[in-house]
C-alpha cells in the first residue's frame, strides 16, 4: 500500500465536514463514549458508499443526473434538519448536559446518515480508489475492499481523536451558558454551509 494512499486519505479524512462536526457535537454532548460511538457511525457511514464503488454503482450515481439530484437534495435536507435541531437543543447535535444520554443505537443512526446522504463521498470513492489499483491488478474487487477498509480505519482513528480532543473540554463549555449558546450557533451556521456547498455541487 503507498503512501501517497495513506497520504491522500488522512488529508482527505481530516479536513473538517459533516462526519467532524458530528463527532465534535457528539463528544460535547455526551463525552469520550458518545465521541467514540460518533465516531465509530459516522464510519459505518463509508460503507455503502465503499460497496457502490466496488460494485459499479457509483458509476450509474456519476452518469445519471437525476439519481444524482435526489440524493444530493436529500442530502441538503438533512443538513438543514440538523441545523434546525441544533439550535432548538434537540437531537444528537444539542450541546448541553443531558439527564437521559441519547442512546447509542440512536447516535449511531444518525452518524450513518451524516455520511450516507452525501453524493459527493460516492463520487470520491468512484475517483479516488482505481487510483491505487495497479492495471494488472488480478483481484480488483479484493485490492479496492483493502484499501477502502483501511480508508475506513484512518477514518475512525481520526474522528475518535477528535471527539475525544472535544471531549475533554467539555465540561467547560456544558458549565457556561453563553458558550454553549454560541456552539450551537456555531454548528447549526456550519450545516448550513455544507448544504448550501452541497446544494451546487455537480456531478
Amino acid at each position: 500500500m503507498s503512501t501517497e494512499f495513506w497520504v491522500t486519505s488522512i488529508i482527505v479524512t481530516a479536513t473538517p465536514g459533516t462526519g467532524v462536526l458530528f463527532t465534535l457535537a457528539a463528544a460535547l454532548a455526551g463525552g469520550h463514549r458518545s465521541a467514540v460511538v460518533a465516531a465509530f457511525g459516522c464510519t459505518l457511514g463509508v460503507v455503502p458508499h465503499m460497496a457502490a464503488a466496488v460494485t459499479g454503482l457509483a458509476a450509474v450515481m456519476h452518469t445519471s443526473a437525476v439519481a444524482f439530484s435526489v440524493l444530493k437534495y436529500a442530502g441538503v435536507a438533512y443538513l438543514l434538519y440538523l441545523a434546525w435541531s441544533t439550535l432548538r437543543e434537540t437531537g444528537a447535535l444539542s450541546v448541553e448536559e443531558r439527564r437521559a444520554p441519547r442512546s447509542d443505537l440512536r447516535t449511531i443512526t444518525s452518524a450513518v446518515a451524516v455520511n450516507l446522504l452525501n453524493p459527493k463521498l460516492t463520487i470520491f470513492f468512484l475517483a479516488f480508489l482505481p487510483q491505487f489499483v495497479a492495471v494488472n491488478e488480478a483481484h480488483v474487487t479484493t485490492r479496492m475492499l483493502e484499501l477502502g477498509a483501511v480508508f475506513m480505519a484512518i477514518t475512525f482513528a481520526i474522528f475518535v481523536v477528535y471527539g475525544v480532543l472535544a471531549a475533554s473540554v467539555r465540561d467547560q463549555v456544558i458549565g457556561r451558558p453563553r458558550v454553549m449558546t454560541w456552539m450551537r450557533r456555531a454548528f447549526a451556521g456550519s450545516f448550513v454551509a455544507l448544504g448550501a456547498r452541497l446544494a451546487v455541487a455537480r456531478q
